[in-house]
C-alpha cells in the first residue's frame, strides 16, 4: 500500500513538478522496456502525470510518488490494451506482463532493479544516429531532461510547434526504424556513445554561450546537460570519455557567476574575478578528470578539453595560467580530432604561449576555410591578436565583422565596444 501525505493544492502542484523532473526519465524508460514504443511510453507517462494532477491535491502526495506514477501508468497501459478489440497474441502476452508488473508495483514500491539499465537504454534510443541532431537534442531533453515542449522551445529560441513536430517525427522515426531497446555492444557502443556525449555537450554549449538571443548564457540548459552527463557517467563508469565530458562541463560551469557583469554583459575568461568561480564544481570536475585519466589508454577529445579547462581552474590568477601546457594539449587534440574550430582555439593558445604573431599565423591560415566563413569567432580571435600587435585599424575591422556575424545581442555589444576601443588607440 502506497501511503499519502496531505498537502495544499499549491504544495501538491509544486510536488508534482518536482517529482516529474526527477521521475519522468525513469518512468518512461521502464515503460519503454515493457511496451517497446517510445511514443506510447511517453503517452502513458503523461496519462499518469494527468492522474497525479487530478488526484494528489485531494488524496495527498504518495510516500513513493515515483512508484505511484509507474503503477498508474502500467494500469493505464492495461486499460488501453483492453479497449483494443483486435488483440493479437503479442498484445495478449503484453497485457499479461503488464498486469503482473502492475500488481507487483502496487504491492512493493519499485527501486533499483532494472532502473539503471532502462535509463541507459533510453539514453541510447533518444540519441540514436537515425535521428537528426536537432531531433536528438529535443527528444533527449523531453524524455531524459523532463522538459516540456515549451521549455525546450524557449531554451533554443525556436517556435514551440517546431519543437513539437521534431519530437513527434523523432518518435515516429524510431518506431518505423524498429530501433531496439538495448545498449549497443562492442564497437557499436563507441560510435553510439559519441552521439550521446555529443548531444549532451551541444545542450551544455547552447546554455554556456547562447548562439542567439538577448542573453549570453542560459544556465538552466547547462544544469540540464550536467545532470544528463553525470547520469551517463554513473551508468557507464568504465567509459573514460563520459567522465571526461563531465569534468569539462563541471569546470566550465564553475565560471558561471563570474562570466556576467551587473547588467548581464559578458566578462571574458582572462578578465573574470576568479574568487567567484565555484570551487565545489571545480573539485568535482578535477575528480572526474582524474577518473577519466585513471581508466588508462589514450586521452579522448573530451578528456583533453577537460585537461585544458583544468589548467585554467588550477591557476590562481590569469597570469599564472600554464599556456604552454594548454598549447601542447591543443596540439594533441588537433591530431586526435582535427576541426577548424579546434585549430582556432589552438591559435588562441599559441598567441598566449608564444606571442600574438604565432597565434595570428595559425588564425590567418583559417581565413579561407569555408566552414568558418560565417563563424564570428574567427574575426574576433584575429581582431584580438591584431590589437595585441598594435595593428589597431585592422583589429577594428575584424571586431566589426565579428559583431555583424554573431546572432547574440550581448556578444555583439562586446565586440562593438572592442572595435571602438581600437579606434581610440
Amino acid at each position: 500500500m502506497l501511503q499519502s501525505v496531505a498537502v495544499t493544492t499549491a504544495d501538491a502542484h509544486r510536488a508534482i513538478d518536482a517529482v516529474w523532473r526527477i521521475e519522468s526519465p525513469r518512468l518512461i524508460a521502464g515503460l519503454v522496456r515493457i511496451v517497446r514504443d517510445v511514443g506510447l511510453a511517453e503517452d502513458l507517462a503523461q496519462d499518469a502525470l494527468t492522474a497525479a494532477v487530478e488526484q494528489w491535491p485531494e488524496s495527498g502526495v504518495p510516500d513513493n510518488p515515483g512508484a505511484w506514477l509507474m503503477a498508474t501508468a502500467k494500469h493505464r497501459a492495461i486499460d488501453r490494451l483492453r479497449r483494443n478489440e483486435r488483440l493479437d497474441r503479442k498484445h495478449e502476452e503484453l497485457g499479461r506482463e503488464l498486469e503482473a508488473a502492475q500488481k507487483m508495483a502496487t504491492a512493493v514500491p519499485e527501486s533499483g532493479g532494472d532502473f539503471g539499465d532502462d535509463l541507459l537504454r533510453l539514453v541510447f534510443i533518444a540519441c540514436h544516429p537515425v535521428l537528426s541532431t536537432e531531433a536528438r537534442v529535443a527528444l533527449t531533453l523531453r524524455l531524459l531532461g523532463g522538459l516540456t515542449t515549451d521549455e525546450i522551445a524557449r531554451a533554443f529560441l525556436v517556435p514551440e510547434p517546431t519543437i513539437a513536430q521534431r519530437i513527434v517525427r523523432a518518435k515516429r522515426t524510431l518506431t518505423e526504424a524498429h530501433v531496439p531497446f538495448e545498449v549497443p555492444a562492442g564497437t557499436d557502443l563507441t560510435a553510439r556513445l559519441d552521439s550521446v556525449l555529443g548531444v549532451i555537450y551541444l545542450v551544455f554549449n547552447e546554455g554556456y554561450s547562447a548562439t542567439a538571443g538577448d542573453d549570453w548564457m542560459r544556465p538552466a540548459l547547462c544544469l540540464d546537460a550536467l545532470r544528463l552527463g553525470r547520469l551517463v557517467a554513473d551508468l557507464l563508469p568504465r567509459e573514460p570519455e563520459a567522465h571526461g565530458l563531465v569534468a569539462l562541463m563541471e569546470i566550465q560551469a564553475s565560471r558561471t557567476n563570474a562570466r556576467l557583469g551587473p547588467a548581464g554583459e559578458p566578462i571574458l575568461l582572462l578578465d573574470q574575478n576568479r574568487g567567484k568561480w565555484d570551487q565545489i564544481l571545480i573539485r568535482r570536475g578535477l575528480a572526474a578528470l582524474a577518473r577519466a585519466e585513471a581508466l588508462g589508454g589514450a586521452l579522448g577529445p573530451y578528456t583533453l578539453q577537460a585537461a585544458i579547462a583544468a589548467c585554467h581552474a588550477r591557476a590562481r590568477t590569469a597570469a599564472e595560467t600554464d599556456w604552454a601546457r594548454i598549447a601542447a594539449l591543443y596540439d594533441a587534440l588537433a591530431q586526435l580530432a582535427y576541426s577548424p574550430v579546434v585549430e582556432l582555439n589552438r591559435a588562441v593558445a599559441y598567441g598566449m604561449a608564444f606571442g600574438p604573431a604565432a597565434g595570428l599565423a595559425l588564425a590567418d591560415a583559417l581565413v579561407s576555410e569555408p566552414s568558418l566563413r560565417s563563424y564570428h569567432l574567427l574575426p574576433s580571435v584575429r581582431g584580438d591578436l591584431l590589437a595585441k600587435l598594435g595593428r589597431s585599424a585592422e583589429a577594428r575591422r575584424e571586431f566589426e565583422r565579428a559583431a555583424a556575424l554573431t546572432r547574440n545581442a550581448r556578444e555583439r555589444e562586446l565586440l562593438l565596444e572592442r572595435a571602438l576601443a581600437c579606434s581610440r588607440s
